[in-house]
Formats: structure tokens, C-alpha cells, sequence
């Protein structure tokens, strides 16, 4: 929840400011306003200034990045016009982050039997080995980005 310490129904933030907020250095809202991601307002001198409905695309932008959106992802569906478009977006990425989540919770469990494992060699441990049965026993095409991981 977004709990500053300021009337923002008064007052803007400075983008030190919203960078202190949320923990980031000012040249990551810099960047984000260069590729269409933010577009704060604007004072004398130029100066950017925050309102709150800016800080909630700021936090849309970072939750969105910690569920793995690239940019122009997170861009296309905070931007979109057409609900349709947006909800298509979403959709995919939902679709790969509900992957990314079992794959990661078939590790955790991978972890958990070896952590359990009672046996000197840890590839022979039956519950170990039932925790891989899938992937020895059901091939698949690796894709490039699998890959990626043992390079």
C-alpha cells in the first residue's frame, strides 16, 4: 500500500521523491518516462512532479516487472486503449507467468525432497528421483531460453 507522508490531494512529489518512495534511482523513472511508461507533469523549469495516480503506475510497473513483463509488455497493456487489447496482453503474460510458477514450485519441491534426503548419493534416493520422474521419462523439445540457464 502506498503510504506516503504527504497530502497528495494537495501536493506533487519530486521525483527524488518518488524514487525514495519506492526504492529506485531517479534515472529508472527517467527512463521509464523516455520509453512511454510515465509521463509526469511538468513546472516551471521543467521539473517533473508526481501525483498519486502517478504513483500507482509506478507501482503497477514495478509489481508487472516482478511478475517477469519486459517493458514494452507492461507498456502495451498500460496504455491501451481498447480493453480488448489490454486484456489480450494480459492474458499471455498470465499464461507464461502460471508456467514460470509451476516450474518453480516443481523445483521447490525438488529442493524440499533433497533437503529430506537421508541417502549418500542424492540422485539415487527414491523421493529425490520421484520429483524428476517427469523429466526423465517424458522428453520434450528444449527451447533456446532453457537453455539459457546452462550456458
Amino acid at each position: 500500500m502506498l503510504g506516503l507522508n504527504v497530502d497528495m490531494k494537495s501536493s506533487s512529489l519530486t521525483i527524488g521523491q518518488v524514487a525514495g518512495h519506492f526504492g529506485l534511482p531517479t534515472h529508472v523513472l527517467r527512463h521509464w518516462e523516455s520509453v512511454g511508461l510515465l509521463s509526469p507533469a511538468r513546472v516551471t523549469g521543467g521539473r517533473r512532479r508526481y501525483t498519486r495516480d502517478d504513483l500507482y503506475r509506478v507501482a503497477s510497473i514495478l509489481r508487472a516487472k516482478q511478475a517477469g513483463l519486459p517493458l514494452d509488455e507492461i507498456r502495451a497493456f498500460l496504455t491501451a486503449d481498447d480493453p480488448n487489447a489490454r486484456k489480450d496482453v494480459l492474458r499471455r503474460n498470465h499464461r507464461v507467468l502460471s508456467e514460470r510458477i509451476a516450474a518453480l514450485q516443481s523445483a521447490l519441491k525438488l529442493l524440499e525432497a533433497g533437503i529430506k534426503c537421508t541417502h549418500d548419493d542424492i540422485v539415487s534416493c527414491p523421493n529425490y528421483r520421484s520429483n524428476l520422474e517427469g523429466m526423465v521419462s517424458s522428453p520434450r523439445k528444449a527451447e533456446s531460453s532453457d537453455l539459457s540457464t546452462f550456458t
